[in-house]
């Protein structure tokens, strides 16, 4: 398929942006499976706290490699340049691997389970397991992403919807076995964990390769280690800034009139927040594939899309079906509830900005200028902090809320952020043009 020649209706648009948002929302699912099957096991509650602390190093450790995929979508027209990021990808690799290993078999991952991640001495040697056999998660990861971003810039998208379908039938299976046979231990989520990884990863190296040998030329421009470099690390530092600032509001929190509650009510209020905004973390795909050739469709269509996590947020915020939401799918009733819905509202902020703001990030990708991005996202992180120390210092009594509306004006700041660098980027663009007229 030649994007740089066919233009595109809206059920294309669609086609490509669709299985985009499943991928990422069906991948949550993940979890489900995972600690529904720890719950089932002895002493449950140590078991699943063992691995809750082994998955959040884990969800550390992994952000390097989850920006392949946007590498590669973004600076990979042949095959050469698959190869030389496949060789950049193998060296970034090495040092997570080598790194992980040195915490699960030397004792400078019992200091950071213990003194990092709060856990009990008891504890360290499960925790151990559990990340040992997690970690090899991220090798099949990186492999995953780099061709799947090969299958994106193909617009291929149902096959990262079919490789998440795929993945979440093998880990259900293999949980089931583990229940069956009575082997539920925090080393069993890490093995189910893997075992789906490597289902997804296989799925995508196989229709990743097709595409490459029919579709890639040997070579069409010339790509550097280095330019893939100072394409690939503003987009680790982007990701590590976002991935603290949920546990800097937290922080925070803590200082609030009524810590639990406050707490209580913007975790829950977060995670329906994300997940609704789970489906729109691929627009930035929209302009890095489509824009080009497609700008009004592209922009129309996306903010028709956009609209619709806010419009959810609001029936949930503003109708019955909140109080029915909170009670029978997040067990949460009383006070909580109460509180959960009114932190929400604030959330509706986010919702509107979050999707362009990774929309416009796109434009950033295309034109290779991610140390942009990661000027908005610093943008970002200092509106957060200076918003809930302000908030929690003179409105303590405002608890979760705090959270939700410095959450929501960082996101604000960054908008404006990408959207001012943006702007004279295009100013800049067409003064050249006009010079180049001129002369």
């Amino acid at each position: 398929m030649n994007k740089s020649s066919q233009r595109f209706g809206y059920k294309q648009l669609t086609g490509f942006f669709i299985p985009l948002g499943f991928s990422v929302s069906l991948t949550s699912i993940t979890h489900v499976i995972i600690n529904g099957t720890l719950s089932r096991g002895d002493h449950a509650t140590f078991i699943i706290a063992c691995y809750a602390v082994a998955f959040s190093l884990f969800g550390i450790v992994e952000r390097p490699v989850i920006v392949f995929r946007q590498t590669c979508s973004a600076l990979v027209n042949d095959r050469l340049a698959f190869r030389k990021l496949r060789l950049f990808m193998v060296s970034i690799l090495a040092v997570i691997i080598g790194l992980s290993m040195t915490m699960a078999f030397s004792s400078i991952g019992d200091w950071v389970y213990i003194h990092l991640f709060h856990a009990d001495q008891n504890m360290v040697h499960t925790i151990s397991e559990a990340f040992t056999v997690i970690s090899l998660v991220i090798i099949f990861s990186a492999i995953r992403d780099i061709y799947q971003g090969i299958i994106i810039n193909h617009l291929q998208t149902k096959w990262l919807t079919i490789g998440v379908v795929i993945r979440l039938v093998a880990m259900f299976v293999i949980a089931y076995l583990f229940v069956a046979f009575d082997y539920v231990k925090s080393v069993t989520g890490s093995i189910i964990f893997l075992a789906g990884m490597i289902m997804e990863c296989g799925i995508s190296v196989w229709k990743g390769r097709q595409i490459l040998g029919k579709h890639y030329p040997k070579q069409v421009q010339h790509l550097t280690i280095k330019e893939i470099f100072q394409f690939y690390m503003p987009l680790v530092f982007y990701f590590l800034i976002q991935t603290i600032l949920i546990p800097v509001i937290y922080v925070f929190l803590a200082k609030t009139e009524n810590i639990e509650l406050g707490i209580a009510s913007f975790a829950l209020a977060y995670s329906i927040t994300q997940m609704l905004l789970s489906f729109f973390m691929y627009t930035h795909q929209l302009v890095l594939q489509l824009y080009e050739t497609n700008k009004q469709k592209v922009i129309r269509f996306m903010a028709a899309v956009s609209l619709l996590p806010t419009l959810f947020l609001l029936l949930l915020c503003y109708t019955t079906a909140g109080y029915w939401f909170m009670e029978t799918i997040m067990g949460a009733n009383g006070d909580l509830a109460e509180s959960t819905l009114l932190v929400m509202k604030f959330f509706i902020i986010k919702t509107l900005v979050f999707p362009w703001v990774d929309f416009l990030n796109g434009f950033l990708m295309l034109h290779r200028q991610t140390r942009k991005m990661l000027i908005a996202q610093l943008v970002n992180l200092i509106t957060v902090v200076m918003s809930i120390w302000l908030f929690v210092r003179l409105y303590p009594e405002w608890n979760g809320i705090s959270g939700s509306l410095a959450a929501s004006a960082g996101e604000f700041a960054g908008l404006i952020m990408v959207s001012m660098i943006i702007y004279r980027m295009t100013r800049k663009t067409k003064r050249q043009k006009q010079d180049c007229k001129a002369g």
